[in-house]
């Protein structure tokens, strides 16, 4: 649409560990052949250890799980100011559709979050804009605002049908692909910041693996639940707890973590068993368990935990 205005036009992809979109090709591979099929450059910005500590205490609030939507598009609006700056543009386009959101495209708080990322009438969404206060780039003639569309509410077939017509395809997921209005993703990120407040994107990146077990405040224990997850956790630095994995049988790789560890190292090899490919669950198996601090191995043999000993833990 921009580019019919006689705009240039360069784009900007933010990515994240709370991301689940990637469209088929994962990753940032569909922003970059939508960019590529539109003839524009591409930006790619990753929210870092900075979002962390916004996603830790959000001044607005969260949603119904712990996305925190007004905060996470303020972030992301300040950086594209950045970019703006940088790159000399002189307004910013957004593909937003007025309360198509329940949190963060309500006309108010869409004017609230371009205010606080000091981009007062600087954001032109074009597929919404004139249900939106006029804009610098429209006042200044920049824009015919008469060309612009009026969409608003959560249906999106307006939109796939522009789309389409405009040759446009292979582009990501319109629906939410954010980790934090996952429940089960919520629960565990919530259970971080309780047991470690201190976390860091190493921590976040865990809670995307595995099946996780709280067994104490200080004792967390991951259990890899495939193939795939046992060798992603295989490549995760822990510098103190412990790595277990079944000595004579197929099954998970585990990651034993927290001050008390070393406490629930029995408990942990059982669950371990529990879900690996025991043949006779009633007979003692053998559990590699290496310690992450000082890489000394050793053999233990336990009892196949029952569901019942660690129930309550699984997050």
């Amino acid at each position: 649409m921009m580019k019919e205005h006689s705009i240039d036009v360069e784009a900007v992809h933010f990515t994240s560990l709370f991301c689940t979109c990637g469209g088929k090709g994962g990753g940032c591979g569909p922003a970059s052949k939508v960019a590529e099929s539109a003839g524009i450059k591409l930006h790619i910005v990753g929210k870092g250890e900075d979002y962390i500590e916004i996603v830790k205490k959000p001044a607005h609030g969260r949603g119904s799980n712990m996305n925190i939507c007004i905060d996470c598009r303020i972030y992301a609006f300040r950086k594209a100011k950045e970019l703006m700056e940088k790159i000399g543009a002189s307004f910013i386009i957004t593909g937003e559709v007025v309360d198509q959101r329940p949190m963060s495209q309500h006309k108010k708080t869409m004017l609230l979050i371009e205010k606080e990322a000091g981009l007062t009438d600087l954001v032109l969404r074009p597929l919404c804009a004139l249900s939106m206060n006029e804009t610098l780039p429209e006042k200044e003639g920049w824009v015919d605002r008469t060309k612009l569309k009026n969409i608003s509410g959560r249906g999106r077939k307006e939109q796939m049908s522009f789309a389409a017509d405009k040759g446009l395809k292979d582009f990501s997921c319109p629906a939410g692909g954010c980790l934090l209005t996952d429940p089960q993703f919520s629960r565990r990120i919530k259970d971080l910041m309780e047991n470690k407040p201190e976390f860091d994107s190493k921590d976040v990146a865990l809670l995307k693996y595995g099946r996780h077990f709280r067994l104490d405040k200080d004792a967390k224990l991951v259990v890899g639940r495939n193939k795939t997850e046992n060798e992603v956790l295989e490549q995760f630095k822990i510098e103190k707890g412990f790595a277990l994995w079944l000595e004579d049988f197929n099954g998970p790789f585990s990651l034993l973590t927290g001050i008390n560890a070393k406490k629930y190292l029995e408990l942990a090899s059982g669950i371990t068993a529990r879900y690996g490919d025991v043949e006779d669950k009633e007979k003692k198996v053998k559990v590699r368990v290496k310690n992450c601090s000082t890489a000394e191995e050793t053999v233990i043999e336990v009892m196949t935990a029952k569901d019942t000993y660690f129930q309550g833990t699984l997050l």
